[in-house]
């Protein structure tokens, strides 16, 4: 065994050895100061989202590199290699052509501006977070604390919700009032609402209407603005301020 060990290790292998510890070096080194310079540059000029797809590119730039110079050193002619691969090469090309159309949809996820890491989104039907923008898929944390993959493809081809792309947005509060309530007086009574909710925004301004007829009488709705940060405060507001202000003023809201 130990015989077998040495002659397989002849100067010719011990030097392409050798050639591939200095390379690795020097390929480590020249990344680590690319990659330094890029995420300067990128953390600088770029968005977040932008600046992690280029440093994930200059990564896997430096594998391939890495593995075409370890290839070439000892002479393994790659086209033969490929060729040799038969039907796994085959299914290789479908995966590249899949993981392609992923990259390129990256591409113009991020060239549109659509979305960012923090953003509130909703892509068929799944919310969450976004906590990642890749090459392939964007990756969102859920309200319930779960990871979900979606393909870049996916979400350039569907209708994407992004619930934090603008600072401000409104909710809509329906109150079903009964049939006997004095509608006038109950209008008046839910003008007053949004005034006693301190993170409703003033402008632009409430709006109260009626909307609809229920099987207990008539639908009133109270619609607010808020900043996005402030969405669960003022549902909450807004729900409380409407049961007191409604019983205080001895109107009945339908259950």
């Amino acid at each position: 065994m130990i015989d077998a060990i040495i002659a397989f290790f002849t100067p010719e292998i011990l030097s392409k050895i050798v050639s591939v510890v200095v390379g690795l070096l020097i390929f480590t080194l020249v990344y680590l100061v690319i990659k330094g310079m890029a995420k300067k540059l990128a953390l600088k000029k770029l968005k977040p989202q932008t600046s992690m797809i280029v440093m994930k590119v200059i990564r896997y730039t430096f594998y391939v590199l890495v593995v075409i110079y370890v290839l070439g050193i000892f002479n393994i002619n790659l086209s033969a290699l490929f060729g040799a691969a038969g039907i796994a090469g085959v299914a290789i090309g479908f995966a590249s052509q899949t993981s392609m159309s992923n990259i390129i949809s990256g591409f113009f996820i991020v060239s549109e501006h659509a979305l960012k890491i923090g953003d509130f989104i909703t892509v068929e039907g799944i919310s969450g977070t976004v906590d990642a923008i890749d090459l392939l898929s964007v990756k969102i944390k859920t309200p319930d604390n779960q990871m979900v993959r979606i393909p870049n493809e996916k979400i350039l081809n569907t209708n994407l919700q992004n619930t934090s792309f603008y600072p401000t947005r409104r909710i809509n509060v329906t109150i079903p009032l009964n049939r006997r309530t004095d509608q006038e007086y109950a209008l008046a009574i839910a003008k007053e609402v949004p005034a006693k909710c301190p993170n409703v925004l003033s402008e632009p301004e409430p709006i109260i209407y009626y909307d609809g007829f229920n099987e207990a009488g008539i639908n009133l709705v109270i619609a607010v603005w808020l900043n996005n940060s402030d969405l669960f405060v003022v549902r909450n507001q807004v729900h409380m301020a409407i049961k007191k202000s409604f019983e205080e003023a001895n109107i009945e809201i339908a259950y």
